[in-house]
C-alpha cells in the first residue's frame, strides 16, 4: 500500500516559536524562478518574488548565486519590477527587463559595481528578452499590429484606439476573447534589435499570429542558433481555426529578416513546440505532440538535421510527456523533466541510442540547466516551496544552492505525508497522498479535506502549490486526501487517454473507491467528516459529485466549476477541449455532452456547497458559477456563493488569496466540526 514516505529538505533548526501553516505562509514564500547560468558556468542568476501586501501584487527582483552553494544575493532591490535576467556573453554584465521607468524597458547591470543602465527606450513595452551569441544584438516580443510598420505606429495605434467614443467591438472571428483578456486584433512578435539602434526587426512581419503564443507563451517557446544566424520560433497560424485547432509549429526564420519564418514542422498535426538548437546548430530539437485537437497528447521528442530537414523521433518507447530539452555541451544527452507517478523528475535521454535514465525522481523537479559535470534544477515538494540544487551528471550528490525560505518553513508546522495506491477503475492501479494535519495526535480521528485537481489532464503530486496548497487545510486541522484519477498525467498516455469522452465515469469511479481506500487504511480519517473541493474540471466534478454522492460529503466546494456542458461549449474560448474530450461539437454529437452533464442531475442535489467564480475567467465563464449557485438556492441548499471580479480562472491577488482561503475554511469547517 504504502510507496514512499516524503523527504524533507534541509532546513535551519525549529524556532522556539512555530505555528501551524496558513494561507499566510504560503504567501510569505519567496518564489523562485527563470534560473540562468552564467557563460563559465559557476555563477545563477534567477528571480525571486515575494508578496507585497499593502500593494496587493508580488514584486520581482533578479539574484544571483554560486553554483557550489555560496552567496546568494540580490542583484536588484527597485519597487518596480525587475526580471528575465540573461547575461551578456563575457559575464560580466546582464541584461533585464525592468518596470522602473514606468513600461518595460531593456536594462544593463554590470556586476562589478554601480547602477543598472537603460539600453532601451521603446514606445511599447518589452514581452521577452534573451541575447545573440556576441552580445552586440538582443531578441525581443512586442504586442503589436500585425501590419505597422513600426513600433511607433503601433503605439499611435492604440493611442487611436484609446480615443475613440464608442465602446463596441466588432468580430468576424473566433475567439472573441482568450483565458482573461478581450481579442483587440493585436499580435505578439519576435523582433531583432541590435543595441542602440531605434528601431528592432520584426521577424514575423505582417503575421496575424502571436510568438509566443498567448497567453502563457514566453521565451522557452524560442531558440536562437548557437552562429547567431537564424531563430526557431513558434506559433499557431491556423485562420478561422484558432478556436478549434492545436496545430502550433515550430518555425526558422533569418535573425536579419530578410524573409518569412518557414515552418518546418508542417506534417505534425497537434502542438508542436519548446524548440532548442544543439551546441553546434547542427540539430533542433523541439517537442510534438503527434493528435491534432488534443491538448494533453504525449510531447514527443523530434530530432531535425538542420541541414537536410531530415527527422527521427528520440525515445519513442518512453511513455513519458517531455517538458523540455537541455543538451549536453558533446551533444550526445538530452536532460528533460516530466511528469512521473506523482512527481515531476528528471531524466538523461542518450540521443544516439535512446536510452532515458531517471536521475531524479520523488518531489517536483524542473527547469534543468548544464553546469560543467553537474546540473542545475530547480526543485520543491509539498513541505517545501521551490529553491535551487545541484548535482552530478548522473544525479547523485544533490545539493541546495538556495535556501530562501528555509526560516519561513522551518517556523510553520506542517502535515506529513506518503503516497499510496489502489485498485481503481477496471482494476488499474491508481495513485493518490494522503496527509496529516500539522499537529497529528495518534488515536484522534481527523475530519478531511479530499482535493480534486483540475484539467482533467493534470495532476495533484508532490510540489509545493500556491492556490491549491493541502498544507493550508493540514495547518487547519485537517487530514488531506487528493488523488490522480484516470486522465491525470504522468502514469503514461494510455491512463491519460482513459477519460475521453468519460468525464464522469472513470475519474468519479476512482475517486470514490480511493476515498473508500483511505479511509479503511488510515483510522485517523474520519470518514464521516468529509468536504470535497475542487477547481475547474475539480469543480465539474463537485457538480457531478453532488448529483451521483448526494448523501457521501459533508459539505462541497466548487471553483470555477462547469454545470451544464452544453452550455459550457458555446461560451468557452477553447474549443478544441470540449470537442476532444466529448467527441465532438453539441450539435454533431449531442450524447456525448449528455452523458455526464451535471445538470441533468441537480435535483437529486442535498449537499451544502461553496461556490467560487471569476469575472475574468473566459476558459469557464462566471455564468457557469451563477447558475450552480441559483440550482442550490430555489432547492433551499445551505450555500455561498464568493464572487471575484478581478480574478480570471485562478485567484492570483493576494489578498484576494486571503479572502479565498477564509471562506473556504470557514465553509468546510462549520460543516465538519
Amino acid at each position: 500500500m504504502l510507496v514512499s514516505l516524503c523527504a524533507a529538505l534541509a532546513v535551519s533548526p525549529v524556532p522556539q516559536d512555530t505555528h501551524p501553516f496558513s494561507v499566510h505562509d504560503m504567501l510569505a514564500m519567496d518564489r523562485i524562478a527563470d534560473a540562468r547560468l552564467s557563460p563559465d558556468g559557476k555563477r545563477v542568476t534567477f528571480t525571486v518574488s515575494s508578496t507585497d501586501l499593502a500593494g496587493n501584487r508580488r514584486r520581482t527582483d533578479v539574484w544571483i548565486a554560486d553554483v557550489d552553494g555560496g552567496n546568494p544575493r540580490a542583484l536588484t532591490t527597485h519597487p518596480a519590477a525587475d526580471f528575465n535576467a540573461r547575461w551578456m556573453p563575457d559575464g560580466k554584465s546582464i541584461v533585464f527587463l525592468s518596470t522602473r521607468g514606468g513600461g518595460a524597458q531593456v536594462w544593463q547591470l554590470a556586476l562589478s559595481g554601480g547602477e543598472a543602465q537603460q539600453l532601451s527606450k521603446f514606445p511599447l513595452d518589452v514581452g521577452n528578452l534573451d541575447v545573440f551569441p556576441g552580445g552586440e544584438r538582443l531578441l525581443l516580443s512586442f504586442d503589436v499590429w500585425p501590419t505597422a510598420k513600426s513600433l511607433a505606429e503601433s503605439a499611435e495605434k492604440d493611442a487611436a484606439e484609446a480615443k475613440k467614443k464608442g465602446s463596441g467591438k466588432v468580430y468576424e472571428a473566433l475567439p472573441i476573447r482568450h483565458w482573461d483578456t478581450w481579442e483587440d486584433a493585436k499580435r505578439n512578435h519576435v523582433f531583432v534589435w541590435k543595441i542602440g539602434e531605434s528601431e528592432p526587426v520584426d521577424l514575423m512581419k505582417g503575421l496575424d499570429c502571436d510568438g509566443p503564443t498567448k497567453p502563457f507563451g514566453g521565451f522557452d517557446e524560442v531558440s536562437i542558433s548557437p552562429d547567431g544566424a537564424s531563430v526557431a520560433l513558434v506559433f499557431k497560424n491556423v485562420g478561422r481555426e484558432f478556436a478549434w485547432s492545436t496545430n502550433s509549429d515550430v518555425y526558422l526564420a533569418p535573425a536579419d529578416g530578410s524573409s518569412s519564418p518557414r515552418n518546418v514542422s508542417s506534417e505534425g498535426p497537434g502542438y508542436d513546440n519548446h524548440p532548442s538548437f544543439s551546441p553546434s546548430g547542427k540539430t533542433l530539437a523541439y517537442l510534438s505532440m503527434p493528435r491534432a485537437g488534443y491538448e494533453a497528447d504525449r510531447h514527443q521528442i523530434v530530432l531535425m538535421d538542420v541541414a537536410t530537414g531530415a527527422k527521427t523521433m528520440l525515445a519513442q518507447s518512453w511513455d513519458r510527456s517531455a517538458a523540455e530539452l537541455v543538451w549536453s555541451p558533446d551533444e550526445k544527452t538530452i536532460y528533460t523533466s516530466a511528469a512521473n507517478v506523482g512527481n515531476t523528475s528528471i531524466f538523461a535521454i542518450d540521443v544516439a541510442t535512446g536510452e532515458v535514465r531517471t536521475l531524479i525522481e520523488r518531489g517536483a523537479n524542473n527547469a534543468v540547466l548544464v553546469a560543467g559535470q553537474r546540473l542545475v534544477f530547480a526543485r520543491s515538494h509539498l513541505k517545501a516551496p521551490t529553491e535551487l540544487y545541484s548535482m552530478g551528471l548522473d544525479g547523485r550528490d544533490v545539493k541546495a544552492i538556495t535556501a530562501l525560505n528555509a526560516a519561513k518553513v522551518a517556523a510553520a508546522r506542517m502535515g506529513d505525508y506518503e503516497q499510496f495506491h489502489f485498485a481503481g477503475f477496471k482494476g488499474e492501479k491508481v495513485h493518490g497522498y494522503v496527509m496529516k494535519p500539522a499537529d497529528f495526535e495518534s488515536g484522534r480521528k481527523y475530519p478531511v479535506a479530499f482535493l480534486i485537481h483540475g484539467g482533467p489532464q493534470g495532476s495533484f503530486g508532490d510540489s509545493f502549490h500556491y492556490r491549491w496548497n493541502p498544507q493550508a487545510y493540514a495547518g487547519a486541522g485537517f487530514g488531506v486526501v487528493f488523488i490522480d484519477f484516470h486522465g491525470s498525467t504522468g502514469y503514461g498516455q494510455a491512463f491519460t487517454d482513459a477519460i475521453n469522452q468519460d468525464w464522469g465515469g472513470a475519474p468519479f469511479e476512482d475517486l470514490m473507491k480511493g476515498l473508500d481506500h483511505v479511509l479503511a487504511n488510515y483510522p485517523f480519517l474520519d470518514g464521516t467528516r468529509v468536504a470535497a473541493l475542487g477547481a475547474s474540471y475539480g469543480g465539474y466534478m463537485i457538480n457531478w459529485i453532488a448529483g451521483q454522492a448526494p448523501e457521501r460529503f459533508k459539505a462541497l466546494v466548487n471553483h470555477d466549476g462547469n454545470l451544464d456542458e452544453r452550455m459550457a461549449y458555446y461560451d468557452t474560448e477553447e474549443l478544441w477541449f470540449p470537442e476532444w474530450d466529448h467527441g465532438g461539437t453539441p450539435w454533431s454529437n449531442p450524447a456525448g455532452y449528455a452523458k455526464h452533464n451535471p445538470i441533468e442531475h441537480v435535483h437529486k442535489w442535498k449537499t451544502p456547497m461553496l461556490v467560487i467564480h471569476g469575472g475574468l475567467d473566459y476558459r469557464v465563464v462566471d455564468t457557469q458559477g451563477m447558475s450552480t449557485f441559483t440550482a442550490l438556492q430555489r432547492q433551499g441548499i445551505p450555500s455561498k456563493f464568493l464572487y471575484f471580479p478581478d480574478e480570471n480562472h485562478w485567484v492570483l491577488k493576494p489578498q484576494n488569496s486571503i479572502q479565498w482561503h477564509d471562506t473556504v475554511l470557514e465553509w468546510i469547517t462549520r460543516w465538519t466540526r
